[in-house]
């Protein structure tokens, strides 16, 4: 190969290394579990790059994590998100080597704090204070991984080994038997202002339930202070922002737009108390705040699809790639400057859009 033709190589290589990935999200369980396998298996035919269970209160995200690395072989496969108050740190550490090492490394660990309504009304522990839990979760973990000696950690929220009332005095400081990889990757769930910093600080990415391309002014400020916290050891081209994207290809922009209106409509008006609505709050930093207002108002007192029918069509398309596939292809390129600025690492995909516009999607991005 001539020196011309090994160049054009590394240049091509390094073009696939800066571009935008993309990632498959198979969402938690409704009344009976399943998994969209068949998408998943297309996904990783098609060059994604990951496939991303999640949890509520009813189907867990590991179960579904460890299914999907048992079928695929190239594929990526993550938890965005696992919630943290459900599982001691090193309980959470134990899954994620298993699952990497099972996995030949392809296991990707999100982390969540969830809310006070799952946290304190299903699984019955205190929420606490979600960025101190957050940052010593990870340091834990990592403290784990490294296995540069036994695990002892004094914090605010965790405090191993175990001392004092309550304990037995029996604890002893443990290394992990099985070798994990200090490189994994830990992304949190994180869209307040705290919850970005946080992240850049202690994470190698974050999850943003939505994002408008145009408009990563909403993040930068939160996420460069948080890199700042390091010594500015990180910068985006090293942190992975990878928001979920809905995807409804449908000529009738309406009726495509419908289904995202009902679930924006979910987390901006119901998902939280009227005084403790991160989503709400969300919505108001992207530009939307009477808007927000409204919709909650008509979501606490049951008018949902009034709810709905108040989530502004711009809101949605800013955040959700829906209509016809030619305007959807539009809109990718956006997406695609983001991702050529490090504003986006790798774009979450819904499962629920057809395979033939996965396929688009591919071609179009990849």
């Amino acid at each position: 190969m001539t020196d011309e033709l090994v160049m054009v190589a590394q240049t091509c290589e390094k073009q696939r290394e800066n571009a935008m990935k993309l990632g498959l999200l198979t969402g938690y369980s409704g009344a009976k579990a399943g998994l969209p396998i068949d998408k998943v298996l297309e996904a990783e035919s098609l060059g994604f790059d990951s496939v991303w269970t999640a949890e509520a209160y009813g189907s867990d995200a590991v179960s579904p994590a460890a299914w999907i690395l048992a079928k695929t072989t190239k594929i990526k496969v993550g938890t965005a998100i696992m919630q943290m108050p459900a599982r001691t740190p090193a309980m959470t550490a134990m899954t994620a080597m298993t699952l990497n090492e099972l996995s030949g490394g392809r296991f990707l660990l999100g982390l969540g704090p969830s809310g006070p309504q799952v946290v304190e009304g299903w699984h019955g522990v205190p929420y606490g204070k979600p960025m101190t839990r957050t940052k010593e979760y990870i340091a834990i973990i990592r403290q784990i991984l490294e296995r540069k000696g036994p695990l002892e950690f004094q914090g605010e929220m965790y405090q191993i080994p175990l001392t004092g009332e309550g304990s037995t005095g029996l604890g002893k400081p443990l290394k992990s038997i099985l070798h994990g990889d200090p490189s994994m990757k830990i992304y949190t769930a994180n869209i307040t202002p705290a919850g970005l910093r946080t992240s850049a600080e202690a994470a190698d990415g974050v999850f943003p339930i939505w994002m408008n391309p145009e408009r990563f002014d909403v993040l930068e400020g939160d996420l460069n202070e948080g890199f700042a916290k390091t010594g500015n050891s990180k910068d985006l081209s090293s942190f992975d922002v990878a928001p979920f994207v809905t995807v409804n290809e449908n000529d009738d922009l309406e009726a495509a737009r419908m289904p995202v209106k009902h679930m924006m409509a979910l987390y901006i008006g119901g998902m939280g108390a009227r005084s403790k609505n991160f989503y709400n709050d969300y919505a108001k930093r992207l530009g939307f705040e009477e808007a927000a207002v409204t919709i909650q108002d008509l979501y606490l007192d049951g008018k949902k699809a009034e709810a709905a029918n108040a989530v502004p069509d711009e809101l949605v398309d800013a955040c959700a790639l829906v209509g016809p596939a030619d305007r959807i292809k539009d809109r990718l390129q956006l997406w695609k400057e983001a991702g050529k600025n490090n504003q986006v690492g790798s774009m979450l995909l819904s499962a629920n859009a057809e395979v033939k516009t996965l396929r688009m999607i591919a071609e179009t991005v990849l």
